[in-house]
């Protein structure tokens, strides 16, 4: 009698039987986004657009999220059934009304929350979070911000 050895999928808890294939993050954007409402294509269009006009980068699909990476990952949005939702990493605190959650993720930076149901809210001010985000990575490196130097008391959340 022979034995068969699974082991449990650590991301997508699915049995994978030994040696077979499983990729459960394999993905891409058009499955990510193929799901949404017209209103929330269009919203998805203008803020990928929106993104690719800042310059080079890496735009991928990864588990649940689309990611938009220069270095590292400066925004991703996680499509649901009834909005966009949108992560953006910023150096510095945002209090506004559409930001819904901020968390800290490093000394350096903060994840921004917040949600798209429409394209027309892909405009001032979540398009100057987005390029803000672009551009910290650049601004980090020249004023010297980076893994060695502590983030400013004032930027503790």
């Amino acid at each position: 009698m022979s034995v068969v050895r699974a082991h449990e999928c650590y991301h997508c808890k699915q049995w994978v039987e030994e040696g077979e294939e499983h990729d459960c993050w394999t993905t891409t954007e058009a499955a990510l986004t193929e799901h949404l409402s017209e209103d929330l294509q269009d919203a998805w269009e203008r803020l990928r657009e929106t993104a690719v006009e800042f310059g080079d980068q890496q735009i991928y699909a990864s588990h649940h999220s689309i990611m938009f990476a220069r270095k590292s990952c400066y925004f991703f949005v996680r499509p649901k059934t009834n909005y966009l939702e949108v992560c953006v990493f910023l150096g510095r605190p945002v209090n506004k009304p559409q930001i819904r959650k901020v968390i800290r993720t490093s000394k350096t930076r903060l994840a921004h929350l917040f949600r798209i149901t429409h394209r027309d809210e892909v405009e001032a001010p979540i398009t100057d979070w987005l390029r803000e985000a672009y551009e910290y990575q650049d601004a980090a490196k020249k004023s010297g911000k980076g893994k060695r130097q502590r983030a400013k008391g004032k930027d503790q959340v």
